[in-house]
């Protein structure tokens, strides 16, 4: 009989050099750098220059982490959707569907306002080619589409949403809180808390703005 050896995580998992987690951690540092930059000014206004420049190193060290600018905003949309899959990860799912749309709206409104979603364009070839040959953003990225795709399809089983909307529809509908202009709009104009204008938006989101 051949009994099997049980090891704990830290004694199976081969432990990282001292020059593989400064590595990690210089990446790390330039994620969170193209992060902040992309949700402050969007990709077109961010350069190199200044991401090298937030995380103090030449821009030719930057280039040996990442070859290019979209591949720098694809690394920030890894780490977006690494966030969102945690977050879904956390939620009861014994909720209701339609509650846990919401949750998921509340929480990628939450994210923007905090100024921590990357902002990036809908028309750009290059950009859009790095993000759909990066394997780990398009895995997240599906695993996310389908959890809210199950929920979409629930929530208008039992008619807590249109039925007659196309669930890639309302998909889009959601995945668009991320980048609503009129978060940015609200909060400028200083007359609203964070709050209430997340209740203002899920309001219309889910609610409509036609009066009952």
């Amino acid at each position: 009989m051949v009994s099997a050896v049980l090891k704990s995580p830290s004694e199976s998992a081969p432990k990282r050099s001292f020059r593989q987690q400064m590595h990690l951690a210089r990446e790390d540092a330039i994620v969170s750098a193209v992060n902040r930059l992309l949700a402050e000014k969007g990709f077109e206004s961010m350069t190199v220059d200044e991401v090298a420049a937030e995380v103090g190193i030449a821009k030719a060290s930057l280039y040996k982490h990442f070859p290019s600018k979209e591949d720098l905003a694809a690394a920030a949309m890894v780490r977006v959707m690494q966030r969102a899959q945690a977050f879904l990860d956390g939620l009861d799912t014994k909720r209701a569907p339609l509650d846990l749309l919401r949750e998921v709206a509340r929480w990628t409104m939450e994210v923007q306002l905090a100024g921590e979603m990357p902002s990036l364009p809908s028309e750009n070839s290059s950009l859009r080619a790095a993000l759909t040959t990066n394997k780990a953003y398009v895995d997240g990225l599906m695993d996310v589409s389908d959890r809210l795709g199950a929920w979409i399809t629930a929530a208008q089983a039992s008619g807590g949403l249109n039925a007659a909307l196309p669930p890639i529809a309302v998909l889009y509908t959601l995945y668009a809180r991320a980048c609503d202009p009129v978060l940015g709009f609200l909060k400028g104009s200083g007359q609203y808390s964070n709050e209430q204008i997340i209740e203002m938006v899920l309001s219309t989101c889910f609610d409509g703005l036609k009066a009952r």
